[in-house]
């Protein structure tokens, strides 16, 4: 067995990295909702704490899928560009407000928007964790073969 280390094992290691947090991120959000949904915290502070990361997840997952156009990795990138194109929608469509984020307190706890944005959450959290065994399998691939 030939093993070498090629940009393309190195971006689906980064890949791998970067999704678990990825998945910490969806899980928060995920949380996050379901404590405004039971009246557990206010809106304003859940807003406050989910707005600062919605552009860090943005561009991490943004990072790694350059490292995989870099690496010609096609199929990997297309399986995420869903996914880019969504959040580029998603941030484009946000509602008006003076800091970045997509989540306003008033608007919140209107329950088809707190439905709409828990459901996000657990379709982010499937995506990623599918993703991550997939970046695992691509990495093990990319490994073995040193192409």
């Amino acid at each position: 067995i030939n093993m070498s280390f090629t940009f393309a094992a190195f971006s689906y290691i980064i890949a791998l990295i970067v999704d678990a947090f990825l998945i910490f991120f969806a899980i928060f959000h995920i949380i996050a909702f379901d404590e405004l949904k039971t009246d557990y915290k206010n809106p304003i502070d859940q807003c406050n704490s989910l707005n600062p990361l919605v552009l860090p997840e943005y561009a991490l997952h943004l990072f790694f899928n350059i490292l995989f156009l870099i690496a010609g990795e096609w199929f990997s990138l297309l399986l995420n560009l869903p996914l880019i194109l969504y959040h580029i929608n998603r941030y484009r469509g946000r509602p008006v407000m003076t800091g970045p984020g997509l989540y306003d307190p008033t608007s919140i706890m209107n329950h088809e928007v707190l439905s709409q944005c828990q459901r996000e959450g657990w379709v982010k959290l499937a995506f990623y964790l599918l993703a991550f065994f997939y970046y695992l399998y691509g990495m093990i691939v990319s490994l073995i073969s040193g192409a």
